[in-house]
């Protein structure tokens, strides 16, 4: 299983039925393709759509049917399409029971950044503010190093996303879970050490007296 899958696959386990969730660009959209069975999710696209999922198979591309990446998509029967003002009246609203995001960097704070890219013209934030802030649950989904430099540490140098607090992060080596004391270390992913996952971080880590192996 390569990292990009194993993430998604975990972060999958924390979807329950009847959900409304909204999976931002990138990594994120693989989580719909590794939901337990019998867990019937409704997944938004802040572009405007409510029963979004991957395409089943190659050539039934549609230019009119994206996500917010700008993705070829599907959509379920039933699916419900709107203007991007109901869509962020839903996100904004607290109608979002989780918004799954990708992340350049998280802080020993749980705050996000993952907007500005370094070296790359961004128009803007897009909808990841409005995500972060209006969301009941955030869950940022990541590699836990980009070019060996740790994406997650003791304070972003990058622009921040918003100054709230994130409820999970997922890499492919552990999960861990920002509280108030700080960053707490959850799990370990098959075959990582508590020592592999502390190597790879830049920020301290609360280690519990247990730390179970993920489970995908």
């Amino acid at each position: 299983m390569d990292e990009k899958t194993l993430i998604a696959a975990r972060v999958a386990r924390e979807m329950t039925d009847g959900m409304l969730v909204n999976l931002g660009i990138g990594l994120p959209t693989l989580v719909a393709r590794h939901l337990p069975k019998g867990i019937d999710v409704s997944f938004q696209s802040e572009n405007g759509l409510i029963g979004m999922e991957s395409l089943p198979e190659a050539g039934l591309a549609d230019d009119d049917l994206i996500d917010a990446g700008g993705t070829p998509i599907g959509a379920v029967a039933g699916a419900s399409a709107f203007d991007s003002a109901m869509s962020f009246g839903l996100i904004r609203g607290g109608h979002m029971d989780v918004t799954v995001l990708g992340g350049l960097e998280v802080d020993a704070a749980g705050r996000l950044a993952n907007w500005m890219v370094p070296g790359k013209m961004v128009p803007g934030m897009g909808g990841a503010m409005d995500l972060v802030t209006g969301a009941r649950r955030v869950i940022v989904a990541m590699t836990h190093t980009a070019k060996g430099a740790p994406k997650i540490v003791a304070q972003c140098s990058l622009p921040l996303t918003s100054e709230r607090r994130v409820d999970l992060i997922v890499t492919e080596l552990a999960v861990i879970v920002p509280t108030e004391a700080g960053l707490e270390l959850r799990e370990t992913a098959p075959g990582v050490s508590i020592a592999d996952v502390i190597a790879a971080t830049g920020a301290t880590l609360i280690i519990p007296a247990v730390v179970p192996t993920m489970v995908i």
